[in-house]
C-alpha cells in the first residue's frame, strides 16, 4: 500500500509514524504531535510504508483487541524496534510484552478512569519533567502481570505496576496508559519528550511551511495542465481552491453548484467573495432541478443519494464547457484518509456526503487533492497562511446536502423556505451578539411534528423547530454550546414572531457522542 502522502508535500519531511491497531484514541495521538509543529503520518499495523530515513520514531496505538485473543493485531516491527525510538501505547505495550516473552492477564477489575502514578523515573528521558502524583487516564481490560528479561519498570500507580517501561539498550518504551488525551494532565510533556528529545524531531511542520511546500508540489504535479474543482462555499473548497489558484493560476477552474439547499442569499453572497478574491467561478443556478427531485422525499439517505447524483449530472453539464481537463480537484481531509484504509476497512455505512463522489470515474479525470493530509483545524490554519478573509476561514462547517438534511420528514419547499428564515435568524442572532466565532457549529433542524400553541386568541397548530450550536475542534466529537439563556430566549421570539409557520423553539443539549451534530 502507498503511503497517506504520495505528491503533494515535499519528500524529505521528517516525520513520526503511528500504527493504528484501531484505537478510538489514535486520532488524538497524531494531533497532538501536529500542535508541536512535527508531521506524523497514521497507517493500519498491517499496511505501513517502507521505513525510510524521513521516519524519525513509531508509535504502536492502542486496541479494542486484547493481545490474548486469537486473532490479535500482531505488527511486523522489524526495521522498527530496537533501530528507530519505539513507544507503544496501551495496547502497543503490551504486545511489546506479550510477544518477547512477558505475560500479559485480563485485570481483576478493568482499568478505566483517572489513575496517578505513584513512582516515576524523572531521570528516563521520556518521564523528563514528570513527578510521582501526576494524573493519568487508563483505559484497559488487561493489564501487564510479568515483564520480560531486559525490561524495566520506569513508573507504577497504585493498582498497576508496570504503568510504564523501557527495553534496556533499546530506544523502546511502554506505557500503559494514554497521554494523549486531555485526563493525562502530563500527556503533551511526555509525547514532546518522545518526539522533540528522544526521536529529535525539529518542529518545522507549520502552516506556513505547508503551503509554501504544497504549492511547489502542485505546480510539479499539475504543470500547464487544466484543473476543475467543485467548491461549497465552506472552508475545505475555499482553502483548496486558493492553493490551486496560487499554483496554477488561470488554469483553475471552479463551480460552485447553487442547489437550492444553501442558507438563505449564500449563493450570492459567496459568490461575490470568490470573484473579488479573483478565482476563476463558474456560478450555477440549478436549485430548481434538485427540489424538483427532492419533493416529497423523506429517507434522509435517499435524500443524500439524490443530491449527489443531481449534483453529478450539473457538475458534468457545466464541465464539459471547459476544455482541455485533465484534473478533478477535491477538498478531502486527512479523516477522509485515515477512513478510507481503516484497520477494519471502510465503515459498514458510510453517509453519501461527499457531492463529487463518482465525478472522477465518469469524468475520467485524475485526482489532486491538495488537503488530504490535514485535519480540519489545520486546513483553517493553512488558510489563514494563505491570508484567506475571516468570511471564508471563520464560517461553521456545513453539511453536503445543505439544509436538505435540516429539514426532517417530507421535503417541500414551503418547509425549505420555513427553515431558510429561521436558520437566517439563529444565524445572524449569532454574529450580531458575538457569539459566532465561539460556536463551531450551528443551524436550525425543522422537525416533523405539529405543536398545539396560541397567538392572540387563536389556537395554532404550527412547526416546532430545534437550535443546534456545538463547540469541537473538528467535528470528530462535540459538545452542546452553553449559549446565554437571555440569547436562547430572544432567537424563540424573534423566529416565532417572524416567521410564519413556527410556534415553538427548542434547543438541543446533546453531545457526541452519543448523539452526532446533525440530526440525519
Amino acid at each position: 500500500m502507498q503511503p497517506f502522502l504520495t505528491n503533494n508535500y515535499k519528500a524529505l519531511q521528517e516525520k513520526i509514524l503511528i500504527l493504528d491497531f484501531g484505537s478510538q484514541y489514535t486520532q488524538l495521538i497524531a494531533r497532538r504531535i501536529r500542535e508541536m509543529n512535527v508531521y506524523c503520518e497514521i497507517h493500519p499495523f498491517n499496511h505501513f510504508p517502507v521505513i525510510d530515513k524521513t521516519v524519525r520514531g513509531v508509535i504502536l496505538s492502542g486496541s479494542p483487541a486484547s493481545v490474548r485473543d486469537k486473532n490479535a493485531p500482531v505488527p511486523d516491527l522489524k526495521g522498527i524496534k530496537g533501530v528507530l525510538p519505539l513507544l507503544g501505547v496501551c495496547y502497543g505495550a503490551q504486545h511489546l510484552v506479550q510477544n518477547w516473552g512477558g505475560e500479559v492477564l485480563p485485570s481483576a477489575n478493568r482499568e478505566y478512569g483517572r489513575a496517578r502514578l505513584i513512582s516515576v523515573n524523572g531521570n528516563d528521558p521520556l518521564f523528563t519533567g514528570i513527578n510521582p502524583g501526576s494524573q493519568v487516564w487508563m483505559s484497559h481490560a488487561d493489564t501487564i502481570a510479568h515483564i520480560p528479561d531486559g525490561y524495566e519498570v520506569l513508573g507504577s500507580t497504585a493498582d498497576v505496576e508496570a504503568g510504564a517501561y523501557r527495553i534496556k539498550g533499546e530506544k523502546t518504551w511502554g506505557i500503559q496508559f494514554h497521554p494523549e488525551v486531555y485526563h493525562t494532565t502530563d500527556g503533551a510533556r511526555m509525547i514532546k519528550n518522545f518526539v522533540v528529545d528522544i526521536c529529535n524531531c525539529t518542529q518545522d511542520w507549520t502552516p506556513d511551511s505547508f503551503a509554501e511546500s504544497a504549492i511547489a508540489n502542485l505546480r510539479v504535479q499539475l504543470g500547464n495542465d487544466k484543473v476543475l474543482l467543485g467548491l461549497s462555499g465552506g472552508v475545505d473548497s475555499s482553502v483548496a481552491a486558493f492553493l490551486l489558484h496560487r499554483a496554477i493560476g488561470s488554469n483553475l477552474t471552479c463551480i460552485f453548484v447553487d442547489n437550492g439547499l444553501l442558507r438563505k442569499n449564500e449563493f450570492e453572497k459567496v459568490m461575490e467573495s470568490y470573484l473579488g478574491l479573483g478565482l476563476n467561478v463558474i456560478g450555477v443556478d440549478a436549485g430548481d432541478a434538485f427540489l424538483d427531485e427532492l419533493e416529497g422525499i423523506s429517507d434522509p439517505e435517499t435524500k443524500r443519494k439524490i443530491i449527489g447524483r443531481v449534483f453529478i449530472e450539473v457538475f458534468d453539464a457545466e464541465a464539459k464547457k471547459v476544455e482541455g481537463v485533465k484534473w478533478l480537484a477535491q477538498g478531502t481531509i486527512y479523516p477522509d484518509v485515515i477512513e478510507s484504509v481503516s484497520v477494519n476497512g471502510p465503515s459498514a455505512t458510510i453517509k453519501s456526503h461527499h457531492n463529487v463522489g463518482g465525478l472522477p470515474e465518469k469524468m475520467h479525470l485524475k485526482v489532486v487533492e491538495p488537503l488530504r493530509l490535514l485535519f480540519k483545524d489545520e486546513v483553517r490554519r493553512v488558510g489563514a497562511a494563505l491570508h484567506l478573509p475571516d468570511f471564508i476561514l471563520k464560517r461553521h462547517p456545513f453539511p453536503g446536502p445543505g439544509l436538505a438534511i435540516r429539514l426532517l420528514g417530507k421535503m417541500t419547499r414551503e418547509k425549505l423556505e420555513i427553515l431558510k428564515d429561521a436558520d437566517e435568524i439563529f444565524i445572524e442572532g449569532l454574529k450580531k451578539h458575538g457569539l459566532y466565532d465561539s460556536v463551531w457549529q450551528a443551524g436550525v433542524i425543522l422537525l416533523p411534528v405539529l405543536s398545539v400553541g396560541v397567538m392572540g386568541d387563536e389556537r395554532t397548530y404550527e412547526n416546532a423547530v430545534a437550535l443546534r450550536a456545538v463547540v469541537s475542534t473538528d467535528g470528530m466529537t462535540a459538545d452542546w454550546s452553553h449559549l446565554p439563556y437571555e440569547f436562547l430566549g430572544l432567537m424563540s421570539n424573534e423566529i416565532i414572531n417572524r416567521v410564519k409557520g413556527i410556534n415553538r423553539v427548542v434547543y438541543d443539549i446533546s453531545s457526541k457522542p452519543p448523539a452526532t451534530i446533525e440530526w440525519e
